[in-house]
């Protein structure tokens, strides 16, 4: 956590500051949250004095603790906030009435003692309020000036001082300045430094909504378990349970960590985890997960991951990480508020010259209110906030409809998409296929014909080979010796059983080895057609079973791929089933271009392929040999149901495992970085606009100079414009079909 920071141009600072520490890999910091997330072995203590070096404070927020830790930040910002509005309440107690007294017609003139006097009290009220209100506007301006830096403190307490100064020039000593000249802007120091308070206070109020997706995921966890100890049942805070422990967990209850069960039966609410709001049953040797909700049984279970190990924390952790991820849009922002400030100040420069040369009287007043005005206007809060704030509430809102998204980049590219490849196998279809036909051409019969192919199968874990194990399982046969087995990749296996040379594959296996298919291939063919997968078994060279297996398409898959199509991607089916069975899959999810056929080192290359020919691919599939295809792709989606290897080498997980998650995450990207762009513009406009307005530009032709209370009051306001478009992403719901 990072105290002191108070515009974009200090994230430039903080993070070159860290860079510069040896062992630092790679730095980001997040401006809305004022938090850094750090990549690399350099020690705490030296990334904090790096820190405060640079004119900031830093604690660490530990992991183990991140709900206290979000708490205390909670209650921090609130009495931050509070702060605030004491501040708020004194600049403007004071301003408020001198800004009326003006109004309405009094005199902000001095030109006689008496007026001298009492304009000094007022001076010295001001000067007061400006200590207590604006202080820490001050403190960070000298504290930028001691590392040759400026900020938008430097921009305030210029802007202010300027304007108190100038003032107290004029009551002290009146002469040394012309009489047009003598107007006091005592009134312009406090309401500026009121209403830039007020902004403050209204984007911390703002702010404190954008984390309430972190805020929902912690609250899942539990806060206490019940441990089995000594034989007896005593509640422990979580914190305390290690691997190996055995708890109970009863009905209504929330799953304290992740575990195995060894004891009872129930039916679990895992909609936090996956989105299926239907229980699922569970039953000795069934896994559970932490945050889910156990509803009926009383259950009795072994912790096998505790603290940061638990899927719950893995997934609040990866949503932290991309939340403090940058999108490559924002790189516009930082470049552009590293040279701001700055340039701001030599333009309020310039201006009061001008003015002093070829402005009319009072030229001095023109000069000083065009300096400070410009100052003032052009404080860059709202152009560091436009990026962040939005990246925090879209990346929460995905993880609200089960769409975990682990960074910036991944955030902004998938919006454009224009091609989407999807694995057929656990990504299209279910990946739990089973025995469908059993054809016999030799004189083998089925008991023996479904015990070589069990052999064959036994030391495999793809998912066709579950489907041959758990059918010879429901026939009570047992798998016998294998020897000499070799997995030939993309086409099957050989080996041997009792001596006898056996092949299990596809056509291609049977083509190489030489096995003669005869009519054979016409009752494959109309298997395949079936969207069926046919595999030939052949004993010592003779074709002896054609097994068909067919894997179910998962429920609401062709509406989904209906909804890509609808946004203008093109979904491609890539799979290593024969080119028959996988049309019959694509078309019947709707799919035009498939590639069929695909061995597993091929998967990478095809997505390659299409990014050759100019388009922006998003890869999605559940299975180790997806890992490389999902790395290769712009975008890489893994299926939450699949195997770990996949979601670390993707860059989106979809925890519900439906494909209708694809559709959500574009939608919610391109939310997100529309919501962005409107930021951007509001900040680039807003200063572009306001810059020389400020500066006198429209007073040849319409007699107009901007006044600096006007001036602080939208800068002030632009940063809670800010804030509350990007917490519109709040309200935003991805289309669902009816």
């Amino acid at each position: 956590m990072i105290d002191g920071v108070s515009c974009a141009s200090c994230v430039d600072k903080i993070e070159m500051a860290l860079a510069r520490v040896p062992g630092v890999e790679h730095v980001t910091m997040n401006f809305a949250l004022r938090t850094v997330a750090i990549k690399g072995s350099a020690p705490q203590e030296a990334l904090i004095l790096a820190i405060e070096k640079a004119g900031y404070g830093a604690r660490p927020i530990p992991n183990q603790q991140e709900s206290k830790a979000l708490q205390e930040r909670e209650q921090a910002d609130k009495a931050y906030q509070r702060g605030l509005f004491r501040k708020v309440a004194v600049a403007l107690g004071l301003g408020v009435p001198l800004m009326l007294y003006g109004l309405l017609g009094g005199e902000m003139t001095v030109t006689t003692g008496g007026q001298r006097l009492a304009w000094l009290v007022v001076g010295l009220l001001t000067l007061a309020a400006m200590v207590f209100s604006g202080g820490h506007f001050y403190a960070g301006a000298w504290q930028a000036f001691r590392n040759h830096a400026a900020t938008m403190d430097t921009l305030i307490a210029l802007g202010t001082g300027t304007a108190w100064l100038y003032s107290m020039v004029v009551v002290v000593q009146p002469e040394l300045l012309p009489l047009v000249a003598r107007h006091l802007y005592f009134e312009a120091t406090a309401m500026i430094i009121g209403l830039v308070n007020l902004g403050l206070a209204l984007e911390v109020r703002a702010r404190g909504r954008t984390s309430e997706a972190i805020q929902r995921l912690i609250g899942l966890q539990p806060k206490t378990a019940r441990v089995v100890r000594n034989g007896q049942e005593v509640d422990l805070p979580i914190e305390q349970v290690v691997v190996g422990d055995t708890l109970r967990i009863r009905p209504g209850e929330k799953v304290p960590v992740d575990g195995r069960v060894t004891q009872g039966h129930s039916a679990v609410d895992e909609s936090m985890l996956t989105g299926e709001p239907m229980p699922v049953e569970k039953k000795v040797d069934d896994p559970l997960a932490a945050g889910t909700l156990n509803r009926t049984g009383s259950l009795l279970f072994t912790a096998q991951r505790v603290g940061a190990d638990t899927a719950l924390s893995q997934i609040i952790a990866m949503v932290k990480q991309a939340q403090n991820s940058k999108p490559p849009i924002s790189r516009l922002a930082d470049v552009i508020s590293a040279y701001f400030v700055p340039s701001i100040m030599i333009i309020a420069v310039v201006s009061a010259m001008v003015w002093m040369n070829f402005g009319p009287d009072p030229a001095i007043g023109f000069a000083m209110v065009s300096a400070t005005t410009v100052l003032i206007i052009a404080c860059p809060c709202a152009l560091g906030l436009a990026t962040p704030i939005s990246v925090i509430v879209g990346i929460g809102k995905a993880a609200e409809v089960g769409v975990l998204i682990r960074n910036g980049e991944a955030l902004q590219t998938a919006s454009k998409i224009d091609v989407m490849v999807l694995d057929k196998t656990g990504t299209i279809t279910q990946g739990s296929p089973r025995v469908t036909d059993l054809i016999l051409t030799g004189s083998r019969d089925e008991q023996e014909v479904m015990a070589l192919a069990a052999t064959l199968e036994s030391g495999s874990e793809h998912p066709l080979a579950m489907a041959i194990m758990e059918s010879a399982r429901e026939r009570g046969i047992e798998p016998g010796v294998l020897e000499e087995f070799n997995a030939i990749a993309g086409h099957g296996v050989e080996a041997r059983v009792d001596g006898k040379p056996l092949l299990f594959g596809n056509e291609k296996l049977m083509a190489d080895r030489g096995v003669a298919l005869n009519h054979h291939q016409s009752q494959s063919q109309s298997l395949a057609r079936d969207a069926k997968t046919p595999i030939y078994l052949a004993v010592e060279g003779q074709l002896s079973a054609i097994i068909a297996i067919a894997d179910p398409i998962k429920p609401g898959a062709a509406d989904a791929i209906g909804r890509l199509k609808e946004k203008g991607i093109k979904v491609v089916m890539l799979s290593g089933d024969n080119r028959e069975t996988a049309m019959a899959v694509a078309k019947s999810v709707g799919i035009d271009d498939l590639f069929a056929e695909v061995l597993p080192e091929q998967k990478a290359l095809k997505v390659q392929q299409l990014q050759e020919a100019g388009h922006i691919v998003g890869m999605v599939g559940d299975g180790i040999n997806d890992a490389p295809a999902l790395a290769q792709a712009d975008v890489g989606f893994a299926i939450g149901t699949g195997t770990d290897v996949a979601m670390e080498s993707a860059d989106i997980t979809l925890m519900r495992g439906s494909l209708h998650g694809l559709s959500d995450a574009v939608e919610v990207s391109k939310a997100t970085l529309k919501n962005i762009k409107q930021n951007l513009f509001g900040a680039f406009i807003y200063n572009a606009a306001g810059v020389p307005i400020a500066a006198g530009i429209l007073y040849p032709l319409f007699g107009l100079l901007l006044n600096p209370v006007v001036a602080g009051a939208a800068m002030a306001f632009s940063s809670v414009t800010v804030v509350t478009n990007a917490n519109r992403l709040r309200w935003f719901t991805p289309t669902r079909p009816q």
